[in-house]
């Protein structure tokens, strides 16, 4: 497990509050904005950032990170931009950075080579979108070899079964989606949400994440009541849509950034 994730996710409970995670698509709204785009999401008080892989066919994103992937490819970003810019960032930040991705693009720049290349650049977990526990194995050798933690996906539709099966080969946390579907703003959370992160945690004996359609502060900190993690994704990139490349662009996000970090506080 990455020593950074595990830091994050103590620092968050003992200041009684869930981890706030914030996603953004790396190279959108242009390459040489996504780590400044990291760093205002740092001062807004981010404890993890999940940087997302622009690929053709994002199959789990609804409409709004698909255009952002879309912008990101515009502009020729490519998994070895994405490494650059976590490298980048590694000169002046410990934030811990976890790679939101579809396989295909692991799978041909080369597993193993994606392994040491993100290793060195200071990855800290990978999450693989669409590959399910059952194939996870070759995934999880490769990132324990180099300390990189992989993160698996639980939907409200997992069978025990698979929520067991997680626990041999997750590290670091399981990513809860809060909803059946793609990700998405969504005006209100299931009532069903709380006992089943509840049960997730306890079936797989990992910390848990919950993320897909959080988008106000109200939402997270309901959330936060019971998960040990938040993530908030399609809000933040909506913003970066709306902004562009304003020269307020991280000063807008890290204002709203921090809205949403200061809600993750459980009280």
């Amino acid at each position: 497990m990455s020593r950074r994730i595990e830091l994050a996710f103590a620092r968050a409970a003992k200041q009684k509050r869930a981890a706030f995670i914030p996603y953004v698509t790396a190279g959108d709204p242009a390459p040489g904005a996504t780590v400044g785009i990291v760093r205002a999401l740092e001062r807004a008080g981010a404890d993890i950032v999940e940087l997302g892989v622009p690929f053709t066919d994002p199959i789990a994103d609804g409409p709004t990170n698909q255009r952002a992937a879309e912008r990101a490819l515009a502009g020729w970003t490519t998994l070895g931009t994405v490494l650059q810019m976590v490298h980048e960032l590694r000169y002046s930040s410990e934030l811990p950075v976890v790679l939101f991705s579809y396989y295909n693009p692991i799978h041909a720049y080369g597993l193993e080579r994606f392994a040491v290349d993100a290793a060195a650049a200071g990855v800290d977990g990978l999450l693989l979108t669409d590959v399910p526990v059952e194939e996870a194995r070759p995934a999880w050798d490769a990132l324990r070899r180099v300390g990189i933690s992989l993160v698996l996906l639980l939907a409200p539709t997992s069978t025990r079964a698979r929520v067991k099966a997680v626990r041999k080969v997750a590290s670091g946390f399981v990513y809860f989606v809060a909803r059946a579907g793609v990700t998405g703003v969504q005006e209100s959370l299931a009532k069903e949400l709380e006992p089943q992160v509840r049960l997730v945690r306890k079936l797989t004996g990992q910390r848990v994440a919950v993320g897909f359609g959080i988008s106000t502060p109200e939402q997270v900190h309901c959330v936060a009541r019971f998960a040990d993690g938040v993530v908030v994704g399609s809000a933040i990139v909506d913003r970066i849509a709306e902004l562009g490349d304003r020269p307020n662009l991280n000063g807008e996000i890290e204002s709203f950034a921090r809205s949403l970090a200061l809600a993750t506080r459980r009280r």
